[in-house]
């Protein structure tokens, strides 16, 4: 009798994901305004570039919505700004982690740690990471954002990208990547990309779909 009903639990189980599989359907989230639309000007930060993806990189990334610049702070400072948005639907591809494409552009990691960043009275969770390529060294700032919540590693944004198709019927997530050049020591690299976040972060909120 235990072996038959546990038979029935499982082909129970078996067909109950058949059906979710068949009719189950991911909506394609927007984001709130189009991220061109992030200011170009802001807290003393200056925009002195953009730049865009030629179609054989977009095949690959497949956002559905992204903005990448550089940026100059009044002191004379230069961070890139990387904001990458996928809405969810079958057209948009899942987010890329930098774990993955760093290295496969010839950047090594040198450090690496998770931190938080004070914004107002919130709490921005990120990775702060060094990494070399060549003479050149770049500190990394970045994370993942999902309806609100800040990630900072892939397993958790896998894991949360299941739950939410699961129960919202949402795949929507973005990457938010901010890179400084620096040489000698990092500290000032550090506190430029500090400030950048302080400043942008409640702007970058607004855009993303909660």
């Amino acid at each position: 009798m235990k072996g038959k009903f546990r038979f029935w639990i499982v082909y129970g189980l078996l067909i109950g994901a058949t059906f979710f599989v068949h009719l189950h359907h991911d909506i394609t989230v927007p984001v709130n305004r189009p991220l061109r639309e992030i200011p170009a000007h802001l807290q003393g930060w200056r925009m002195v570039s953009q730049w865009h993806f030629d179609d054989s990189i977009l095949q690959v990334l497949k956002p559905t919505d992204y903005v990448y610049r550089q940026y100059v702070g009044s002191e004379g400072s230069r961070v890139s700004f990387y904001l990458g948005y996928h809405g969810g639907g079958k057209n948009s591809g899942p987010v890329h982690s930098p774990k993955h494409c760093l290295p496969g552009a010839g950047w090594h990691r040198l450090s690496e740690q998770n931190v938080r960043i004070h914004v107002g009275g919130e709490g921005v969770s990120m990775v702060q990471a060094v990494y070399q390529n060549g003479e050149s060294k770049e500190l990394f700032l970045y994370w993942f954002q999902v309806m609100g919540k800040c990630l900072t590693n892939e397993y958790s944004l896998k894991l949360t990208d299941i739950f939410n198709s699961i129960v919202h019927g949402r795949r929507d997530a973005a990457f938010i990547r901010i890179s400084i050049p620096f040489d000698g020591s990092d500290k000032n690299a550090l506190a430029t990309g500090r400030r950048f976040v302080r400043d942008f972060y409640p702007v970058i909120e607004s855009f993303l779909p909660r």
